[in-house]
């Protein structure tokens, strides 16, 4: 992979053969970011379709989370959000294409922002803010979004592939004010304790970092401690980040109130709010959701709840 110069500079791009085929690939990818916005909408539903059928493991994973998170939901009931989850998939699509290289005029003038003065206060008492969301469909471009308004910075994994990595960061740096890496934990200390804000996901299972178990939507989930430890050291505000597209094409983001009392010293019971939080986004907006994650494949009994 090809080393980046800074969390604000996606440093020079991998030119070498081996990178050609991703470039041509790329260069499509930024052709179809100029789609008009109803197409996209259109094309992305029925790239949904067509990886709904090809993507059988994906499919098998997101109908067992689903069966898992609402086991109240009949058989058809699950199939009909399967369906649409994996039109939203598509669409998401798009719209990392359309935040990344893509015009927003038509998302601008739909967009509606609820509790933009919770962000601003918490900014005016000189702290720094971290604002923590789920992995949506939608993530990629209400951040953009949110990023018009307010100075925000982010925090991502790195991509293997180094010609996906330069672009997927350059592309970030049009509207984010430095992205960090997952390992970039001092610099986005440094970055919050001089009074940024930094956004980022800790939703998805990983056995890099500290974690513990903590209920997600009454199952025990492997979590990311990395919030509580963020304000911890920071002494940041924590603020839940909510984003939706709507029927109409628009999108709606929320930002809550900060969190009372947090970090408290107690790290598994500040995850656990921290996924509470989550799981109300998730469940105001479930097809949105990234549910072909394998969010349950660690539990403390063991097992693979995929198998």
């Amino acid at each position: 992979m090809t080393e980046v110069a800074s969390p604000t500079d996606a440093g020079p791009p991998p030119l070498g053969p081996r990178q050609w085929p991703l470039w041509l690939l790329l260069g499509a990818i930024v052709a179809m970011a100029w789609l008009p916005w109803a197409w996209q909408r259109g094309l992305g539903r029925m790239l949904g379709a067509l990886l709904r059928r090809a993507m059988g493991d994906r499919r098998h994973v997101a109908a067992r989370n689903l069966a898992l998170c609402f086991p109240g939901l009949d058989a058809p009931a699950r199939e009909a959000l399967l369906r649409a989850h994996f039109a939203a998939l598509g669409i998401g699509l798009f719209e990392f294409a359309r935040a990344w290289w893509g015009p927003l005029g038509a998302s601008r003038r739909r967009l509606r922002i609820e509790g933009l003065e919770h962000l601003e206060t918490a900014r005016a008492r000189g702290r720094g803010v971290i604002l923590v969301s789920g992995h949506f469909t939608t993530l990629e471009m209400c951040g953009r979004l949110l990023c018009e308004h307010v100075p925000l910075a982010g925090m991502y994994r790195p991509h293997a592939q180094g010609a996906l990595e330069w672009a997927v960061k350059r592309g970030r740096l049009r509207y984010a004010t430095a992205m960090f890496g997952r390992e970039e934990l001092r610099p986005a200390i440094r970055h919050l304790k001089q009074g940024g804000m930094l956004w980022f996901a800790p939703d998805q299972e990983t056995r890099r970092g500290d974690s513990v178990y903590v209920p997600f939507f009454g199952r025990p989930a492997s979590s990311l401690t990395s919030t509580h430890q963020l304000a911890r050291l920071s002494g940041a505000a924590v603020l839940a980040f909510a984003h939706e597209r709507r029927a109409d094409g628009g999108y709606t983001l929320r930002l809550s109130p900060p969190f009372d009392a947090f970090p408290t010293d107690d790290a598994t019971a500040d995850t656990a709010r921290v996924m509470a939080a989550i799981e109300a986004m998730v469940r105001a907006s479930p097809a949105q959701y990234l549910w072909i994650h394998r969010r349950f494949k660690r539990q403390p009994e063991g097992g693979d709840p995929y198998a």
